[in-house]
């Protein structure tokens, strides 16, 4: 088809196209319409297949011309769009007709589609550009936090004596409710067997510091005053009354710290003084990642504020669907139930999506500019490299290199690891390139809070 074509860029990354098709191709997608109904169409009065043009174009004219009309715009559009280097529209972006278009077959066939495409990047700017990371340290207390979690992983749990009293750090079991001011049961606040660590601050009352010195069987009643300010609406500025009744006391019997512990924790060790070594060398490297993942997502922020980017609308929104089609998988559940679940919490599913917006597009942003520096910079990964991040895979899991391959043996999971490998060879390009000082110190637990 003999088209003629004129593009236009408007705002928010769209395009005008103008597609002008001759009379003759309209024409003749419009004889081959009559002729392939007058094989089929049924007329009182004619035998099938024997109904004249006329008679057609009399009865179902204005139909089969909008017909034909329709045909010859999806046929033009569907081979611009084969052209190689011809602004496609974006997957999710459908291209709509700006106007109803004329239904007059006896001249050319006008009409104007629009659609968005992907966004349009100049070089990028980096001038100026400086993150701030965290000053941050693995120190003995980080090693001790981690030697006492190993040692609780490996402790016997045993009952106290009856006549022990709870303290700190024991598990409890407690049946417990909340009483109204003439010391009766508030219906629905009941809860049996309810088991904690005293001192986790793992119950909704927060009677953990009640509990201690109680002893089993022992029922106390105790009243709570929260502040204003609390973070929990529902107990925030209220004073409770609650009834509580501890049925079970066990403690926790940790194991020495000692060669054997190492040993029992994984066979690779010999000593404690082996278990130390792979502890430190684990938080080092743990804290290498963060820190990382700090300066990457400072780098893009910065990225993102020098280089405006228009993004389509279709674009956000695939966005946002998928994000919220990602929460429902989350959650088990159908997205209309997801749906339901928010609406019953006092939201709406577009107040949600309105909440995660300015991260999305954000984010989009973000890829964008990525994947533009990528290809400016030509970046690639050798099959050296990628053989020589399987064994850091291995190694870094206790793993064999035959496992690891394994895990990637199919094609979309070894793009994916070759697409994180050219990342982490970009950005470390980049930030050879840009100003990186040191910022406030901080605790290694701090630097992991969500």
């Amino acid at each position: 088809m003999n088209v003629t074509k004129n593009i236009k860029k408007i705002e928010h990354s769209a395009v005008e196209l103008t597609v002008t098709i001759p009379q003759a191709d309209v024409a003749g997608e419009y004889r081959q319409l009559l002729a392939k109904y007058a094989k089929s169409v049924q007329i009182p009065g004619f035998r099938k297949g024997h109904v004249p043009t006329n008679i057609l174009e009399r009865k179902f004219g204005e139909s089969l011309k909008g017909e034909a009309v329709a045909d010859v715009i999806e046929k033009a559009l569907g081979e611009i769009f084969e052209e190689e280097g011809f602004q496609q529209p974006l997957p999710y972006s459908q291209p709509s007709l700006k106007e109803s278009p004329d239904l007059n077959i006896d001249k050319d066939l006008t009409f104007t589609v629009v659609y968005d495409v992907m966004p349009e990047v100049a070089d990028i700017n980096m001038d100026g550009i400086e993150v701030e990371v965290p000053s941050v340290t693995v120190g003995e207390a980080e090693l001790k936090e981690e030697l006492k979690a190993i040692q609780e992983r490996n402790a016997l749990v045993v009952d106290k004596k009856d006549d022990d009293a709870a303290a700190k750090d024991d598990i409890a079991t407690i049946n417990y409710c909340e009483l109204d001011k003439d010391g009766k049961t508030v219906a629905g606040t009941e809860r049996e067997d309810y088991v904690f660590t005293i001192g986790a601050g793992q119950t909704i009352f927060e009677i953990d510091d009640d509990v201690i010195g109680m002893k089993k069987g022992e029922t106390k009643e105790v009243t709570k005053k929260y502040k204003k300010d609390h973070p929990n609406e529902e107990l925030a500025g209220q004073t409770k009354k609650i009834k509580v009744t501890l049925t079970a006391l066990k403690l926790r019997n940790l194991p020495e710290l000692d060669d054997e512990l190492a040993q029992d924790v994984n066979e690779k060790f010999k000593t404690l003084d082996d278990l130390k070594a792979d502890i430190k060398k684990n938080l080092n490297s743990a804290l290498e990642n963060r820190l990382n993942e700090i300066k990457t997502t400072a780098l893009i922020e910065k990225l993102v504020e020098k280089n405006p980017i228009d993004l389509p609308a279709s674009m956000c929104e695939a966005e946002l669907n998928s994000r919220w089609r990602m929460m429902a998988r989350q959650f088990q559940t159908t997205t209309e139930q997801l749906e339901k679940i928010i609406t019953s919490s006092g939201q709406t599913k577009d107040q949600m999506l309105s909440e995660w917006k300015p991260d999305v597009e954000k984010a989009l942003k973000g890829r964008i500019i990525i994947e533009k520096l990528l290809k400016d910079k030509n970046i690639t990964v050798a099959d050296t490299e990628v053989e020589a991040e399987y064994e850091k895979i291995a190694e870094n899991a206790s793993i064999s290199v035959e496992e690891v391959k394994k895990h990637y043996a199919d094609a979309q999971s070894k793009e994916y690891l070759v697409d994180d490998l050219k990342e982490q060879k970009l950005y470390k390009e980049l930030f050879e390139k840009i100003k990186v000082k040191k910022g406030e110190k901080k605790a290694f637990a701090d630097l992991f809070k969500k």
